[in-house]
């Protein structure tokens, strides 16, 4: 079973749902006993990191989520969940969990693209990744694919836990990860085809990574 970790922060029915579309079972839970006792973790989440942190340490879930990591469970972050595993967001001087090294940090301000000037924060809309190295959970994503972001904050982990990047006035972290942990700050729940192929890859992904 897939344990959708539930911490108020939107956006798990249609987690949930694309994972069942794939037919793997899952179930969205706030219980630490369901979440220790599945096979694999999605731990999505949207909205500020300040309230995501509260909720997580009033409840026991931030536990949960660091005994996972422990027990070499795979684990999937989405969007929110791709910066609160981090040690800090800037987003009110946020103490997070520190799975991986790193911040979460806004884009600048003013922010410009290349091509068409002056860009709008939150990143909202549809963007490419560029791989920088090999990962079980990107098999089979092409270069012309892109995922839909909904962002103001992006992860900032070191280089070496820096899987894949996008541009969007800068060139920012879209997929980190270590060990038994992937995290990407799109939503490849409403990513359509290349977002299932990911979603997919991670359901018959053991957690194992090698670069």
């Amino acid at each position: 079973m897939i344990a959708v970790i539930d911490y108020r922060v939107g956006n798990l029915g249609s987690v949930r749902r694309a994972i069942e579309r794939l037919g793997f079972p899952c179930k969205v839970t706030g219980e630490t006993d369901e979440i220790l006792s599945a096979e694999r973790v999605i731990f999505p989440g949207v909205g500020a990191a300040g309230k995501a942190m509260e909720f997580l340490k009033e409840t026991g879930l931030d536990e949960a989520v660091r005994e996972s990591l422990r027990r070499e469970k795979p684990i999937l972050g989405i969007c929110l969940g791709a910066q609160v595993i981090l040690e800090r967001s800037e987003e009110n001087g946020t103490p997070c969990l520190g799975l991986i090294k790193g911040k979460a940090v806004r884009f600048p301000k003013p922010l410009y693209g290349a091509a068409e000037g002056l860009l709008k924060v939150p990143h909202i809309g549809w963007n490419g990744v560029i791989p920088r190295r090999r990962h079980p959970v990107l098999e089979g994503i092409r270069a012309a694919d892109e995922f839909y972001f909904v962002h103001s904050y992006y992860p900032l982990p070191e280089e070496e836990d820096v899987i894949a990047l996008t541009d969007y006035g800068v060139r920012f972290p879209s997929v980190i990860g270590c060990r038994n942990l992937i995290a990407v700050q799109f939503h490849p729940e409403k990513s359509g085809t290349a977002g299932l192929r990911l979603l997919r890859n991670f359901c018959m992904w053991d957690g194992r990574y090698v670069e």
